[in-house]
């Protein structure tokens, strides 16, 4: 049972040192009230409440959940404008020490941490080891952090929540809305981050339980601090940065309601938070356009907050691909990523190493890996393997049963056909899987609709000539729309099978871009123009 403080309390904090689980706050009038989610009755600490035995005033009383509307105590301030304003995506900074430390809130320990000088330290060297990037956690939340000692930053990496990087990416899209961002800050509610999150609709969760969520979530980007070493680039000028913290958690207001014995019920909470130091170097507009800083952003997907926040429990090693993936196509979708890099990412390199030397172990990653390769594919991150490193006998059997047709028939004939043949989709894999699998690579990532538009983004913040202007839009105007290839497939009598046979593809892939799932590249809008003959 938990317990609560009434409108008698006399706030002598006689309770407060008493309390084994911390559940005793001060709310930011100087009152006392008990979190009603830490609150345990002090079960496996004594025998009694320590609170109920302590208090002269009678004030303690069973906590209950608060039933109807009462009065609010407090007006709350007004946030910053909502993000996602399209539906779809959002700016947010995308600069490589946010990259980093995304990396850390989803891998935490499953990174190379370093020992130095009592305190330890995650490093990523930067445009061909000329410069570096240092991540600690501090060991508060203050304006001056200091770095944690080894055995407390343990501690925060085994608390930490990989879906506290949702609140890090939302954070960095709220930098993208201010001028000034390492000067300014941005106001945002619980409610805010519940409708982000899709927390709203967890009617398995209560109140106070959410809000102990929420904080937890928005504290943890906030212990990160970041040394930079950055190297002259063009005419950007080399910079240093020392153990200056990511985001300022500049205040965190609670807003409360009363029940009819004057017991404040937790019902809200108001964080204002402010960019670090480093949005100066990397988000500044001004000197961006003197060529003397950065601005670097991408978009954020709001699909992919929401896919976060349903896998991360059954499916973490996709969503630390997911997370990795949001800014590595930022840079380029055509660059090649091999499977032992995906791996490390998913899992760690300390499992990798550890599949390489047992057998057993090799199974079961590699099965962990196809299973979350899938959720990649089925989210609309579709996988394109390399045909000579990545070969069809290696690949998951969920990309082989891609081309299985819907129809009853032609599924049947689909079967009766590869049954017939030499070898069948679900023979199992070939002896030396493991080893092949470590020379693979996968070429590119069809990406959703809503992943496409940054590289736009991107070209925005390239001057074109006219020339290049006018081909672009010539381009532009020839790209096949997913309504065109329906009607021209059906004009000549085509099904989605006979479409992908002749364009070298599988039927899900005529069916997804039918969908509108992906943008088609510019030599697959080639080959489907000369097939339909368009």
């Amino acid at each position: 049972m938990a317990y609560k403080i009434s409108g008698d309390c006399m706030g002598c904090d006689v309770c407060r040192p008493q309390c084994p689980t911390g559940a005793i706050c001060i709310e930011d009038t100087g009152a006392l009230w008990i979190n009603p989610v830490l609150c345990n009755d002090c079960e496996g600490y004594f025998d009694e409440p320590q609170c109920l035995s302590v208090c002269t005033q009678n004030s303690v009383l069973p906590y209950q959940a608060m039933k109807g509307r009462s009065r609010i105590v407090e007006t709350r301030p007004i946030t910053s404008p909502e993000l996602f304003t399209n539906g779809k995506n959002s700016p947010f900074a995308s600069a490589i020490v946010i990259w980093e430390a995304c990396n850390l809130l989803a891998q935490r320990k499953s990174l190379p941490w370093k020992v130095q000088n009592g305190t330890v330290e995650y490093q990523r060297s930067i445009h061909h080891g000329q410069g570096l990037i240092t991540l600690k956690l501090a060991n508060d939340l203050g304006d001056s952090p200091i770095p944690a000692t080894k055995q407390d930053a343990l501690e925060i990496l085994d608390e930490m929540d990989i879906r506290a990087a949702c609140l890090h990416l939302l954070y960095a899209a709220y930098a993208t809305t201010l001028e000034k961002p390492w000067e300014e800050e941005f106001v945002i509610s619980d409610q805010q981050i519940e409708a982000y999150l899709g927390l709203d609709k967890r009617k398995d969760l209560s109140k106070p339980v959410k809000l102990n969520l929420i904080k937890d979530l928005v504290e943890t980007p906030c212990w990160l601090t970041a040394s930079i070493d950055f190297p002259k680039q063009g005419k950007v000028p080399a910079f240093s940065l020392s153990d200056s913290r990511l985001w300022h958690l500049i205040e965190i207001q609670h807003h409360f309601q009363e029940d009819d014995l004057k017991c404040k019920h937790l019902v809200g909470l108001t964080f204002r938070i402010k960019a670090g130091a480093w949005a100066k170097y990397f988000l500044n507009k001004q000197e961006c356009k003197e060529q003397s800083a950065f601005y670097q952003y991408g978009n954020l997907p709001k699909s992919l907050i929401f896919l976060i926040m349903s896998i991360w429990q059954q499916h973490e090693g996709a969503a630390r691909m997911l997370l990795w993936l949001l800014f590595k196509v930022r840079i380029g979708r055509e660059q090649r990523v091999t499977v032992p890099t995906l791996m490390r990412i998913a899992y760690g390199e300390e499992k990798v190493m550890l599949a390489n030397a047992q057998r057993e172990e090799r199974k079961r990653i590699v099965r962990a890996f196809e299973n979350d390769l899938s959720v990649l594919d089925n989210y609309g991150l579709k996988p394109e393997f390399d045909p000579v490193t990545y070969p069809p006998e290696i690949r998951p059997l969920w990309s082989k049963l891609a081309g299985l047709p819907d129809d009853a028939e032609e599924a049947l004939e689909f079967w009766m056909n590869d049954g017939s043949g030499d070898s069948r989709l679900t023979d199992a894999a070939p002896r030396g899987k493991w080893n092949l699998l470590m020379n693979a690579r996968i070429l590119s990532f069809a990406l959703p609709v809503d992943w496409e538009q940054s590289s736009g983004l991107q070209k925005k913040k390239k001057r074109q000539s006219g020339k290049q202007q006018k081909s672009k839009n010539r381009s532009s105007q020839s790209m096949l729309s997913s309504d065109e290839i329906v009607n021209a497939r059906k004009s000549i009598g085509l099904s989605q099978r006979q479409l992908a046979e002749r364009a070298g593809k599988s039927q899900s892939w005529i069916r997804d871009i039918e969908n509108g799932r992906f943008q088609i590249k510019a030599q697959d809008q080639a080959v489907l123009k000369k097939v339909l003959g368009l």
